[in-house]
C-alpha cells in the first residue's frame, strides 16, 4: 500500500454487499417497527459496521484487488451476502430449528476468517507484528463464539421471554467486545499508510448508506403500486432535498478539512484520529441515516396511500425517527468536526435544538407539512453556513483545487516520460 493510494474498483465492488445489507437492516425493521426491532437494527448495524471497520483496516495494508487476494475477498463477499440474508430472522433465536440465527452466526466466521488470513499473510515477514495480532484475536474469538451461543442457546430455553433477553444480551457483549477491544489496543494494527485512501473508503460508504434514504423515499412512494399524485411527488421531492442537504452538510467543508487534517497529523496521532473520527463516529451518522429512512418512507407510504386523509397527523413513530435520525446525524457529525478539526459549529448545535422542538411539533402536523419542517431546517442550516462560513468555505475550496491542480500536473509530467523514448519506467516497449 503506497502512501497515495487511492480505492480500487474491486474495492468498490466489495462494497455492493454493503449496499444491500443497510437495505436489508432497513426492510427488516420497517415490517414492524417496534423498541425491539429497532433495537435489534441497531444491534446488527453495529456488529456489521464493526465488520467493515476491520475490512477497512486490512485494506490498509494489503491491496485488495491484486493477487490471490480477490480469491479470499469473493469468500467473504458470498459469506457477508449470506450475512445479509440472515438479518430478518437474526433474532428469532427463540425458536427451535430457526436457521437465521445460525446462518448469521457461522457467516460472521467466516468472514472474520478471511480478514485474519489476509493480515496474518501482511504481516508474515515481520515476527513482532505476527506476534501483536494474538492482541486481537481474542476478540475475534470471543465475539464469534458469543454469536454463535446466541444462535443456539435461546432455542433451549423454554421461555420466549428469556430466551428474547438472553440473545439480545449476548449480541450487545459482542458490541461492547468489539468496540472496546478497539480502544484498549491502542493505534496497534491502525495503521493508515494513506490518508487518501482511508478518508475516501470511508466517504464512500457514508454515500451509500445515504442512498438508503433515497430508497426508502422511493419504496415509500410506490409502496401501493398507486399512479403517481401530486402529494406523492412533492414528497418525494422533499425527500430528495433533505437528503441532499444533509450530504452537503458533511461534504461541502467538513470532510474535505477532516481529510486535509488527517494528511497533516502523522504517527500515532494520524491512528488515533482516523481510528475515532472514522471507524468510531460515523457509525452514529450511519445509524441516523437508517433511522431517518424509516421516518421518512413511512410518512411517504402515507401521502402516497390514497385512502388516507392528507390533513391528517403523521401517525405513528414516522415522525420521532424522521426527526431523531436526523438529530443522530447531526450529532455523530459533530464528534466527527470536533476529533478532526476541534471545532463545533454553532449552527449545527442550534439546528439540533431546533429540530428536538420539531418532534412535537411536527407530530401535530399532516405528514407532507412534517416533511416540509423537516426539509427546511435542514435546507436553512445549509443557507445559513454557505452565508456564515463564506470565507472559509472559498478558502478551503480554492485550497483543493490547487492540490487536485498540482496533482494532475504531476501525473501529466510522469506520463509524459511514456511519449518520450517509447518505453516505461520498467523498459517494456509501449
Amino acid at each position: 500500500m503506497a502512501p497515495g493510494t487511492r480505492v480500487d474498483r474491486f474495492e468498490i465492488f466489495f462494497d455492493l454487499v454493503f449496499v444491500f445489507s443497510f437495505f436489508i437492516i432497513t426492510r427488516a425493521t420497517a415490517a414492524q417497527i417496534t423498541g425491539s426491532s429497532l433495537l435489534h437494527g441497531m444491534l446488527v448495524l453495529a456488529v456489521l459496521w464493526w465488520t467493515w471497520v476491520v475490512h477497512s483496516v486490512v485494506a490498509t495494508r494489503v491491496r485488495l484487488g491484486q493477487g490471490f487476494v480477490p480469491v479470499l475477498m469473493v469468500i467473504g463477499m458470498a459469506a457477508l451476502f449470506c450475512f445479509a440474508l440472515a438479518l430478518p430472522q437474526a433474532f428469532a433465536g427463540h425458536r427451535a430449528g430457526a436457521a437465521g440465527p445460525v446462518v448469521a452466526a457461522v457467516s460472521y466466521v467466516v468472514v472474520r476468517g478471511v480478514h485474519l488470513i489476509l493480515y496474518l499473510h501482511v504481516v508474515q515477514d515481520n515476527p513482532n507484528e505476527r506476534r501483536q495480532v494474538t492482541r486481537f484475536a481474542p476478540e475475534m474469538a470471543v465475539s464469534t463464539l458469543l454469536l454463535l451461543g446466541a444462535a443456539l442457546i435461546p432455542s433451549r430455553i423454554n421461555d420466549p421471554g428469556v430466551a428474547g433477553l438472553a440473545r439480545d444480551g449476548l449480541w450487545l457483549a459482542v458490541v461492547l467486545l468489539q468496540y472496546s477491544t478497539g480502544l484498549i489496543g491502542g493505534t496497534w494494527g491502525w495503521g493508515v499508510t494513506s490518508a487518501e485512501h482511508w478518508t475516501e473508503r470511508y466517504e464512500f460508504i457514508l454515500i451509500i448508506a445515504l442512498g438508503e434514504s433515497v430508497i426508502s423515499v422511493g419504496v415509500g412512494s410506490n409502496l401501493l403500486g398507486q399512479p403517481p399524485t401530486w402529494p406523492a411527488v412533492s414528497a418525494a421531492v422533499l425527500g430528495i432535498f433533505f437528503t441532499a442537504a444533509l450530504w452537503w452538510a458533511h461534504y461541502d467543508v467538513i470532510g474535505p478539512a477532516a481529510r486535509i487534517a488527517l494528511h497533516a497529523a502523522e504517527g500515532p496521532p494520524r491512528v488515533a484520529m482516523a481510528r475515532d473520527a472514522y471507524a468510531y463516529f460515523y457509525l452514529p451518522m450511519i445509524a441516523g441515516i437508517i433511522l431517518f429512512a424509516l421516518g421518512a418512507e413511512g410518512i411517504v407510504a402515507d401521502i402516497a396511500n390514497p385512502s388516507e386523509e392528507l390533513a391528517e397527523a403523521a401517525h405513528g413513530p414516522d415522525v420521532p425517527l424522521l426527526f431523531g435520525g436526523v438529530i443522530c446525524y447531526l450529532c455523530g457529525n459533530m464528534l466527527f468536526q470536533w476529533r478532526t478539526l476541534g471545532t463545533v459549529s454553532w449552527t449545527r448545535v442550534g439546528t439540533v435544538l431546533l429540530l428536538a422542538v420539531g418532534i412535537p411539533v411536527g407530530a401535530q402536523l399532516p405528514g407532507l407539512a412534517a416533511l416540509t419542517l423537516l426539509t427546511a431546517i435542514c435546507v436553512g442550516l445549509v443557507a445559513v453556513e454557505v452565508v456564515t462560513m463564506a470565507s472559509s468555505r472559498d478558502a478551503l475550496h480554492e485550497l483543493v483545487f490547487h492540490e487536485k491542480t498540482s496533482h494532475e500536473a504531476h501525473e501529466a509530467a510522469w506520463r509524459a516520460r511514456w511519449h518520450e523514448d517509447g518505453t516505461d519506467d520498467t523498459g517494456t516497449s509501449t
